[in-house]
């Protein structure tokens, strides 16, 4: 027996809840990527925009360091930009920082005040003031470990103004909306899972009733099946339906062959009993004759014909065996058009030859064709009436009729006989059954029901006690298959 290795088998559910968990990380991790990139692009913009604007401003104006610091125009800037020292005494990074250089670029006196350590840091940043005045865009600077947008622009007397806007406050803000991002995001995959594992669990329901079915099934009740749940899905139903179907196949294979297990005993066991009696017969005449308890003639004579009897009847029954096995084959017929009114009147008149005294009507005028093997329904005919022989009296009057209608040829054999109760009348085509212990082998029926079968056909018996029997057999006009 093979061991199941438990660490292979990973949950349906569990694999499912993964995948839509690691999808809509997948999408966050994009969302919010794309989002804080595009968000960065636009504040960056802005401050570039306004840094532009003011460096375009000044370089409009044609002005000299010299002039700028006389006319005072740059006074509301310095008191904006130059930073305040704290309560504290640290100087905090200012969100603007202006300065003049040279072309060196060495840090200007403005406004009689020396430079401080944030112009000093930004005039060490720009390593080449003309590149950067030059540009059309503002660089990305960094001034005492604080990130800056920074340009410049050339005055005619060669100094440079430095003009930078930190972007400090610009991180911080999408740093902060990147963790709210993250703990939505958190927040959303918990939801997801937990409404993952509820919809997966309701949606396999259907499984598990799958898996409950085909277990009572392996413990040999055939009879469940997989009920319908309330809310299923296509591809849950069809696979319902399918494995509902294919239970219906195994449940009827298996009383199918339980049925044919018991009828294979049961006809070993009547064939066994219907052979051991002709053989008994003819043991106990030759045991006589061996102890020399056969003397007059007469009797060995009647010994002699009891035992041809018996030969005979063994042989019949051993051909009628060897017919129903080859039933049992479906053995290929040999088809061709055949009369069957032709047949019908053939077999009445065999009867009447048979039994003179016999009342016989036969209802077969004109000629009704079917493709068949004529053998074999002669065969079907010849035990029907033979079954009439048997059974009934010679003075019970028979009919035998043939007709065509609905595409079909309906032939019957009826009597006037004693007819059968419900239960023989249930058993009537079982091998070796005969009713009331009565004469014959028992297999006559039967036989006439598997050529029947074997040319696509169906038979069906009318009777009940004091009614006599009737035996119609339906034959297709064009036989479906005949293997």
């Amino acid at each position: 027996m093979r061991r199941i290795h438990r660490h292979g088998i990973h949950s349906l559910r569990a694999k499912l809840t993964a995948a839509n968990v690691g999808l809509l990380a997948l999408g966050i991790v994009v969302a919010t990527a794309v989002s804080l990139m595009g968000m960065r692009h636009y504040l960056v913009d802005q401050v570039d925009a306004e840094l532009t604007k003011m460096r375009d401003s000044l370089g409009s104006s044609r002005l000299t360091l010299r002039q700028i610091d006389s006319l005072s125009v740059l006074s509301v800037v310095s008191d904006r930009l130059v930073p305040q020292v704290t309560d504290s005494g640290s100087r905090p990074a200012p969100d603007s920082i202006f300065t003049a250089v040279d072309g060196r670029g060495t840090a200007l006196t403005i406004f009689d005040v020396e430079p401080t350590e944030a112009q000093r840091g930004l005039a060490g940043a720009v390593s080449d003031p003309l590149a950067l005045s030059t540009d059309a865009d503002p660089h990305d600077v960094t001034v005492h470990g604080d990130t800056y947008r920074a340009t410049a622009t050339r005055l005619t007397d060669g100094t440079y103004i430095l003009l930078a806007t930190s972007t400090e406050a610009l991180h911080k803000g999408i740093a902060k909306a990147l963790k709210l991002d993250l703990a939505v995001g958190t927040l959303l995959l918990a939801l997801l899972a937990c409404l993952t594992l509820f919809s997966v669990r309701r949606r396999m329901l259907p499984l598990e009733d799958m898996v409950e079915t085909s277990s009572a099934i392996a413990e040999g009740d055939l009879t469940r099946r997989v009920p319908s749940s309330h809310h299923p899905t296509q591809e849950v139903e069809q696979l319902r339906l399918a494995l509902n179907s294919m239970l219906h196949q195994v449940e009827t294979a298996y009383r199918t062959r339980e049925h044919s297990a018991a009828q294979l005993r049961r006809f070993v066991a009547d064939a066994s009993h219907e052979l051991r009696t002709p053989l008994s017969a003819i043991r106990g005449y030759l045991q006589l004759y061996d102890q020399g308890m056969l003397v007059e003639p007469d009797e060995r004579r009647r010994a002699w014909d009891r035992m041809n009897g018996e030969v005979d009847r063994m042989g019949r029954l051993v051909d009628e065996l060897l017919t129903l096995a080859r039933l049992d084959q479906r053995p290929e017929l040999r088809l061709r058009g055949v009369d069957v009114s032709r047949l019908v009147r053939d077999s009445a008149q065999d009867l009447r030859a048979q039994q003179p005294g016999r009342p016989v009507t036969v209802e077969a005028d004109g000629t009704v064709l079917v493709r068949a093997d004529e053998s074999g329904l002669r065969q079907v005919l010849g035990n029907l009436v033979a079954n009439v022989r048997t059974h009934t009296s010679a003075e019970v009057p028979v009919r035998l009729g043939v007709e065509r209608a609905d595409g079909v040829v309906r032939l019957s054999v009826e009597d006037k006989g004693p007819g059968l109760g419900p239960e023989d009348a249930a058993r009537v085509f079982d091998r070796f059954f005969r009713a009331g212990g009565g004469a014959g082998s028992g297999l006559g029926l039967a036989i006439v029901q598997g050529v029947v079968h074997a040319h696509g056909g169906e038979v069906s018996v009318r009777t009940a006690p004091g009614e006599g029997l009737a035996v119609t057999v339906t034959l297709p006009a064009r036989p479906k298959a005949c293997v």
